[in-house]
């Protein structure tokens, strides 16, 4: 079967479990046609309900069991389909069958999420993102579990519960919901110092990305690829997004959150929708055995990166996402992730937190999908057959034929019975483990800060501001001083200057001791040095009645050329006329779109000296300007800028020449934020 046909499997298979109702007529879930589905059955008109109308039972039955728990953590999430293809062997590396084949298709299904706010929070609180994978193999499903920043805030799983407790909503008054800014997830930071590092990368941009398609993803721990003669080797896995690593500003992730809470993931159906379908690669960095103690830190802790100046990401692969799903809840919220599917050629390490999960999240899968059959629902099932003597259970679909179902056996000659090696049999790896019971950590797990700092030291100027002020905005939400006291304190181990300067910010004493020797800077770290492109992004037009017909129409279509989506943004919805007649449909009102939701603002203007029109352009652009976004205007545009006293300024791009324009607003749009602009 070709390589095209196979990574179709998944989609043939779903394909028998969808269901389009649409010009079909009702029936119960039995099949039996209804004549009328508005009444309950009832003696007389204004009579009592009989207890007979088996329709009304089955439908308010089924409706008063359509919810099933929200997951724990990563309630909020948001899923596409796509595939992966393979560039270069790994052969050397791993057995995995996927990873072998230059050019291979496989299946992939991902989900992206919040962490902490419920199922109705919104996109774009300050927290980790996850980032989980699901590769439907030939061998099995393959899951990598993982979220949009490489390490984590504790190092031994015992204590996730704690650590989760922590950031949700405190139960005695059930706030602040999706948000971090209080007292008792900060006092989980100054008591557990492991935090520190993770702390860095959530109070960084990172934690609001401008969109999924513009944020990395990591597997967080530290894995083991075994190849065919046996042989390990340590990975770390990551995703490389190909529009790059983009951010929001945290005054425009708040207003986001109030205009349009679904904004990652309208923005992620919309992309797909309009072909602009995500991509990222994956990347592995590798390190051998024989040298895993040659590092300054330790490869099994989660709190820890692996520097990618020191060991490099080699990218083998790309995944593209090209289909939405078709039902939230079939896929979305019944896909169930575990990082212990895995395949022949990936294995484990003993990092406690992963060995944790490793437990952790079969045990939650039972309880949200209500038994141990969530493998046969049709987001979850595999594209390979699966044969075993597990049985019945809830939501059993499969239909086991013939009577036996134990192993060993005669009467089925032996059968279902374990495949060797060869044959293509998982066989964990072979490490020699020893050593007495004991509840401790090791001593190599004890430094908390020096990636901390590294962290720090490798971003750019405006991000350590944006990080100061993020430690300001949540410290200030605590309400306990001595938790704020203490929080600065343990943060004067990353940066004395750092904490100095929040401590002013929030009402505590700045300690006179502190700081760390680390001068040491990883530039893969800040997104000052990611990717920039103005492919997919959203430009707002602002236009008016006797826009120039001539010069806007040329603009609208060249920056959609150059892949840039010019939305049209006007008084009223409807459509606006131009200076020659010709009429433009306009999809978005000043009331139904704002500054926040798009990358950039053009201004088109209008000759009709409209006040309404002046006064909300005025209000819209001054908020982008606000936000270092990109800003472009001619002609009566120009004038709208003259109103505010802005001038041509970083990213405000003004020409007579309508090539020249086009060409440095483009430019201007891949650049994302213009920082160093003067905010007058």
């Amino acid at each position: 079967m070709a390589d095209g046909q196979k990574g179709n499997r998944k989609q043939r298979q779903l394909d028998n479990f969808r269901i389009d109702d649409k010009g079909k007529k009702m029936t119960t879930n039995q099949g039996l046609k209804i004549s009328a589905d508005e009444f309950s059955l009832k003696v007389g008109e204004r009579g009592p309900t009989l207890m007979e109308d088996f329709h009304f039972r089955e439908k308010m039955t089924h409706f008063d069991h359509e919810r099933i728990p929200e997951r724990v953590v990563h309630a909020r999430g948001s899923a596409a389909h796509g595939e992966f293809e393979l560039y270069e062997s790994m052969k050397p590396y791993t057995k995995a069958k996927f990873l072998q084949t230059p050019g291979k298709k496989t299946p992939v299904f991902v989900r992206f999420s919040t962490v902490a706010g419920s199922k109705g929070s919104g996109d774009l609180a300050r927290d980790v993102r996850g980032f989980a994978t699901k590769f439907y193999t030939e061998e099995g499903n393959y899951d990598l579990v993982g979220n949009n920043i490489p390490v984590f805030f504790i190092q031994d799983a015992i204590k996730f519960p704690d650590f989760i407790h922590a950031v949700k909503p405190e139960p005695h008054n059930g706030i602040p919901q999706a948000a971090s800014a209080h007292d008792t997830f900060w006092d989980f930071v100054a008591n557990n110092q492991e935090t520190a590092h993770m702390v860095m990368w959530q109070m960084s941009d990172r934690a609001i990305p401008r969109s999924y398609r513009m944020m990395e993803g990591f597997g967080v721990h530290t894995f083991r690829l075994v190849n065919d003669q046996g042989k390990g080797t340590f990975v770390k896995f990551h995703w490389k997004p190909k529009l790059g690593v983009h951010s929001t500003v945290w005054d425009e992730a708040q207003k986001i959150n109030g205009k349009n809470p679904d904004f990652h993931r309208q923005d992620l159906y919309e992309s797909i929708e309009n072909g602009d379908y995500p991509e990222f690669e994956l990347g592995v960095q590798l390190i051998s055995e024989e040298d895993e103690d040659l590092f300054s830190f330790d490869l099994l802790d989660p709190t820890k990166l692996w520097p990618e100046e020191d060991i490099p990401v080699k990218i083998i692969g790309k995944m593209t996402l090209n289909r939405n799903i078709d039902n939230v809840f079939a896929e979305t919220e019944q896909v169930a992730f575990h990082p212990g599917h895995v395949v022949p050629g990936i294995d484990f390490t003993n990092d406690p937190l992963l060995q944790g999960r490793l437990f952790s999240y079969t045990d939650t899968q039972l309880i949200r999908l209500g038994g141990p059959n969530f493998h046969e629902l049709p987001i979850n099932r595999p594209v390979c057959p699966f044969h075993n003597n597990q049985r019945d259970g809830y939501a059993r679909h499969t239909i086991n034929v013939g009577q036996v179902s134990y192993y060993k056996n005669s009467l089925a000659n032996n059968t279902p019975k374990p495949a060797t090696v060869v044959e293509g049999g998982d066989e964990h790896y072979q490490e020699k483990v020893e050593g007495r019971k004991i509840r401790a950590r090791s001593d190599s797990f004890k430094d908390h800060f020096s990636q901390a700092t590294l962290f720090w030291n490798s971003m750019s100027k405006i991000e350590k501001q944006h990080i100061i002020d993020a430690f300001s905005f949540e410290l200030g939400k605590v309400k306990n001083q001595t938790v704020k006291q203490q929080v600065v304190d343990m943060f004067s181990h990353v940066d004395l200057k750092m904490v100095q300067e929040i401590a002013t910010n929030i009402g505590v004493t700045p300690p006179e001791k502190g700081g760390s020797s680390i001068t040491k800077r990883s530039p893969a770290l800040s997104q000052e040095n990611t990717t920039k492109k103005a492919a997919t992004r959203k430009v707002a037009v602002l236009i008016d009645d006797e826009f120039l017909t001539d010069k806007v129409v040329v603009i609208l279509n060249r920056l959609a050329k150059n892949g840039v989506h010019p939305i049209l943004v006007s008084n009223k919805l409807g459509h606006v006329t131009g200076s020659d007649g010709q009429t433009l449909n306009v999809n978005n009102s000043f009331l139904t779109a704002d500054s926040v939701l798009f990358d950039a603002v053009y201004i088109a203007g209008g000759k009709r000296k409209s006040i309404e029109f002046h006064n909300k352009a005025r209000y819209f652009v001054n908020e982008a300007f606000q936000h270092y976004k990109p800003i472009g205007a001619m002609n009566e545009g120009k004038k709208v800028l003259d109103e505010i006293g802005i001038r041509s300024d970083l990213g405000v791009i003004t020409d007579s020449s309508l090539e020249r324009l086009i060409q440095r607003f483009t430019e201007a749009i891949s650049v994302h934020r213009f920082w160093e602009r003067k905010k007058d």
